[in-house]
């Protein structure tokens, strides 16, 4: 099959990139390189037999060439984490690009389109399990960009066969984001803030590609909205508990109590975002040890016969050796 994935440097992008080529897949990659991590998977990808257009989703001329004679489009490609950047940015890259994309597709005559959206836009949940149909209130400029590019995504759903997919927070060899976490009880400097009660519903990345190909393959998949969701739901406790095993670290085991912590936040906050700084402790990142989140699997259970493999005591080991490998652990 000829498939194009757009933004196909970052974490999810790469992995997906890599077991497409592997099944034998032609692969074509529309993607930036604007960092060491994301040139270095432009090399590896290249290597691996990926051909490559460098360029963004809002250049019109380098996505009708990626697009062109490609049978199935996965879209990853999405403003995110970037600082110092105004709303206008993301509403471009998460909606206009998106609708470059889709246009371009749609003249090309794209067969299939996946689009990769996020569980931001359910902003809070507050109670329950959430699925494909719990209120979607996102809280950031990420979220509500991201909740308008699904439902523009949807609107094309006539003319070729459009899939949502909302991503759960993905981890696994390759990511980065828990890096500061493994580090952290890797040394033994780790401390639990709370009662570590809250949970977390990770998706290892290698369930997460199932997932998107299973969806791509399916045609009971077209013009509907699929919320992924890991194998297991982990308390904060269970999920500090497992990444020790999986270091070969002692669970760490210095607890202190959430409020302190949490008044510092708000108050290093206010004293310092209107001088422009960023402060060292805030409560969003508190979040971690706050915020619980269950999610549903069970529409694409259901429709896709979709389920998750990997432990979370599995995926642990493998992305700590990733680590290792990468000498971004001592």
């Amino acid at each position: 099959m000829r498939v194009l994935v757009t933004g196909g440097t970052g974490f999810i992008g790469t992995r997906l990139v890599l077991r497409c080529l592997e099944r034998g897949d032609e692969v074509r990659v529309l993607a930036q390189a604007n960092n060491p991590a994301e040139q270095g998977n432009q090399k590896l990808l290249e290597q691996a037999g990926a051909h490559f257009f460098l360029g963004s989703v809002l250049d019109p001329e380098p996505v009708r060439q990626a697009v062109k004679d490609v049978e199935l489009v996965i879209h990853l490609a999405a403003a995110q984490h970037e600082a110092n950047v105004g709303d206008r940015h993301f509403y471009e890259v998460n909606v206009e690009g998106t609708r470059t994309l889709l246009d371009a597709a749609q003249q090309a005559g794209v067969k299939r389109f996946i689009h990769g959206s996020t569980i931001g836009v359910y902003g809070e949940i507050k109670v329950g399990v959430a699925n494909e149909a719990s209120p979607l209130n996102p809280v950031n400029i990420y979220g509500k960009t991201k909740l308008e590019g699904e439902q523009l995504a949807l609107q094309y759903a006539e003319q070729m066969a459009v899939t949502v997919i909302r991503i759960p927070e993905t981890y696994g060899p390759g990511d980065r984001r828990l890096l500061k976490l493994f580090k952290a009880i890797d040394k033994g400097v780790f401390f639990n803030i709370g009662n570590g009660n809250n949970k977390h519903h990770l998706m290892y990345v290698e369930d997460l590609i199932d997932g998107f190909l299973q969806a791509a393959e399916h045609s009971a998949s077209a013009g509907e909205v699929f919320l992924l969701a890991g194998r297991d739901v982990l308390s904060t406790n269970e999920m500090i508990a497992s990444i020790a095993l999986a270091l070969g670290r002692p669970v760490p085991r210095i607890r202190v109590p959430l409020w302190p912590l949490m008044l510092v936040a708000v108050v290093l906050e206010t004293t310092m975002k209107p001088l422009g700084k960023q402060p060292p402790l805030h409560r969003h990142r508190m979040d971690f040890f706050v915020k619980s989140f269950v999610l549903s699997g069970e529409k694409a259970a259901r429709l896709l016969d979709y389920r998750p493999r990997t432990p979370f005591a599995e995926g642990a080991v493998a992305t700590a050796a990733w680590y290792r490998g990468q000498g971004l652990l001592q």
